[in-house]
């Protein structure tokens, strides 16, 4: 069993809660009409938002797959850093307790992400010692 077996599973389950209902409650239509839109993208904020969710969905099976983890996983990782700086990084860096909607959230999953993407760990090191 791969070690990232109980980390891919897990995110794949927190992509797919963040992504499903909003499908089916008008939570993408808000996302991309009443936010989206009213940050400077309209016309194009549902279709922004619906490839937000999208992706978030497509990268959950990938991860369920065990494929395209790397391409997959970055994609993720841009949405969750524009998230970052669009919506989190107003209200600081706690999600609760000592705040709402903060960073804190998104900085886990990002560094998850990476976790799966690179199981070996990230060498900066171009030569093989």
């Amino acid at each position: 069993m791969k070690s990232t077996l109980l980390l891919r599973i897990s995110v794949a389950v927190i992509l797919i809660m963040h992504c499903v209902p909003g499908m089916f409650n008008n939570g993408i239509y808000d996302f991309g009409k009443l936010y989206l839109d009213t940050m400077g993208f309209a016309p194009f904020g549902l279709a922004i938002a619906w490839t937000i969710k999208l992706s978030h969905l497509i990268t959950a099976v990938l991860l369920l797959l065990n494929r395209y983890l790397k391409l997959a996983g970055w994609v993720t990782i841009f949405i969750l850093v524009v998230g970052i700086f669009m919506v989190h990084l107003p209200d600081g860096w706690y999600v609760v307790g000592g705040g709402r909607n903060g960073v804190e959230f998104n900085f886990l999953l990002i560094f998850v992400l990476l976790a799966i993407m690179y199981p070996n760990g990230i060498s900066f090191n171009s030569s093989k010692e």
